[in-house]
């Protein structure tokens, strides 16, 4: 047993540190007395230094030194053939097997385009794995290239990767759900995994799961949530994780908040260490009005783990400045940059601060790589809308329209852009009818029909559409409207308990205060007076001042223009 086995050993025991010390201590030797080591042992010792290097997440000094074993192996390609052509036969097969012992060279290419990928270099990782030919290409080589492919838009060689490891591992789900996502046809991708659902007992259910998520990636929301729903029931996959937050996104994507709360919490209640999905179960929860338990959990998250986007991004909903919320983004983004949910925190908090531009560039961003949710589309045209954008902001409307056809979301989403122009106010209230004709209790179309009501001043018929959507639901947002139309016909005791509900649903919503105060006044002029001179006296220097200055957390408060619920 050689100083090499003892290093192979040690690397194969876990012990990196170890190696990395011994192995920089044997590599100086054998640069100091090349004759120390012959070329295979020099090339082990590189490989062996770069993974525990590697180990240490040092990758860029990890690439380097495997690029170094890669070029000590073509040194050694080229002695071996050397000793080939003049050795004799028993000497061939000795080196031939101690060639073959190496560490595999298209393992360390792998390591390289792994490193090249943490460190965000992904066209250099592209060309390294580009440059293994395709028959020595395994299956993990190809799911990293075809990850790969699909981030730099190359969705051709995308699906050819995703289907060379279906071909190789029928049962790698990821590769389908890859596959889904590039618009390959359910039926297609089910075909590949036939030959394995036949020859193995109790894997009837993998094809209605590729249908489920065939359905998701094409955006038909009601047909995944069924299937994925008759698959649930089943007693074997009954209670799976996976299943149930992938049914909690669906609802989402459907604008069913209820159910998707529901969902989340109950994968939650399975899996108390669960962080996929987390960050849209937090902007919900957010959305709701729910600020304290959001910060529970978003604290929960980052005792599990710090190095995933969630919990950072779940830190962003809860804070009351967009520049912390900004950063809060960028960093979610930075240890995944192909989550949804930071890209649309970033962009949210860009758009506040009114640097639309880069919003867009956000916006743009999520909905490539989430073309089927809907928030990020939104996200876009409201940049569009703040900059005074309609005509590109319609047109974006109506691409969604019809791209994904006329539901109570897209109909909501057209009419919204319709209500900015006065030219086609008519044509919204068309949409929103049809909106809240399939889906009456959809709050954002609620909302809207609302708004347009009070500028026609209809407050009756707005009180009438109010009072129905909140028949069967609790919502911040329509309490504290019902409460503004009930101001508009002087009843002013049941808006000062729709204010209150508003404010038990959510103590942060500004608006339902200031609601409830202006009230108040208006019910005591008098008292309202003398603590106005009272309030002038006290606060005549510049102290008044300060504790009002933070324009940017008053704006913050008015929870509707971050979580996009007008």
């Amino acid at each position: 047993m050689n100083v090499i086995d003892h290093v192979r050993d040690m690397a194969a025991a876990g012990l990196h540190s170890n190696v990395r010390i011994l192995s920089s201590l044997f590599l100086t030797m054998s640069n100091n007395n090349p004759e120390l080591f012959s070329p295979a042992q020099k090339y082990q010792l590189l490989v062996y230094h770069a993974d525990a290097i590697f180990h240490d997440k040092e990758y860029r000094n990890a690439a380097c030194k495997y690029s170094m074993a890669l070029q000590q192996k073509k040194v050694l390609s080229k002695t071996s053939k050397v000793r080939t052509s003049t050795g004799g036969a028993s000497t061939n097969i000795q080196a031939q097997v101690c060639f073959n012992s190496l560490p595999s060279e298209i393992e360390v290419k792998y390591k390289i385009a792994e490193c090249y990928t943490i460190l965000k270099l992904d066209k250099d990782a592209i060309a390294v794995l580009d440059g293994i030919p395709s028959r020595q290409r395994t299956p993990k080589i190809n799911m990293m290239l075809a990850n790969l492919y699909r981030k730099a838009g190359q969705e051709r060689s995308a699906v050819t990767s995703y289907k060379e490891v279906l071909r190789q591992c029928p049962l790698a789900l990821d590769a389908i759900i890859g596959l889904l996502s590039l618009s390959v046809k359910g039926a297609e991708v089910a075909s590949m995994t036939m030959d394995v659902i036949q020859s193995i007992p109790n894997l009837d259910w993998l094809s209605v799961w590729i249908k489920a998520y065939a359905f998701i990636h094409a955006g038909d929301n009601q047909r995944a949530i069924n299937t994925i729903c008759s698959l649930e029931k089943k007693s074997l996959l009954r209670d799976n994780v996976d299943l149930l937050v992938s049914l909690a996104d669906v609802y989402f994507r459907a604008g069913d908040t209820k159910n998707a709360i529901l969902k989340f919490e109950q994968a939650q209640m399975l899996d108390p260490y669960l962080i996929k999905g987390m960050d849209v179960y937090g902007y919900l929860m957010a959305r709701e009005g729910h600020l304290e338990d959001v910060e529970v959990l978003g604290g929960r998250l980052f005792n599990i783990s710090d190095q995933h986007a969630e919990p950072w991004v779940i830190s962003g909903f809860y804070s009351k400045r967009y520049s912390r919320a900004l950063y809060l983004g960028a960093k979610a983004i930075q240890l995944n940059s192909n989550s949804v949910q930071a890209l649309l925190l970033k962009g949210a908090a860009l758009r506040n601060m009114g640097r639309v531009q880069e919003a867009i560039i956000h916006f743009r961003e999520a909905m490539r790589l989430a073309p089927c949710r809907l928030d990020c589309y939104e996200g876009l045209i409201d940049c569009y809308l703040a900059s005074n954008g309609i005509r590109e902001a319609m047109g974006m409307a109506n691409n969604i329209y019809k791209t994904l056809g006329a539901n109570a979301q897209t109909l909501t989403i057209l009419a919204t852009v319709c209500l900015e122009d006065p030219v086609t106010q008519e044509k919204a209230k068309t949409l929103l009818d049809k909106a809240l004709a399939q889906r009456p209790d959809y709050t954002k179309a609620v909302v809207k029909k609302a708004e347009l009501l009070s500028r026609e001043q209809k407050y009756e018929e707005g009180i009438t559409l109010l009072r129905n959507a909140l028949a069967n639901q609790s919502d911040c947002v329509l309490h504290r409207m019902l409460g503004d139309f009930l101001v508009a016909v002087n009843d002013y005791q049941e808006a000062m308990d729709q204010y209150s509900i508003a404010l038990s649903l959510d103590p942060n919503d500004q608006k339902s205060l200031e609601g409830m105060q202006k009230m108040e006044k208006e019910e005591s002029p008098t008292d309202a007076t003398v603590e106005l001179d009272g309030d002038d006296m006290e606060g005549s220097g510049e102290d008044g001042d300060l504790e009002g200055s933070d324009s940017e957390a008053a704006q913050w408060a008015d929870q509707e223009q971050w979580f996009g619920m007008q």
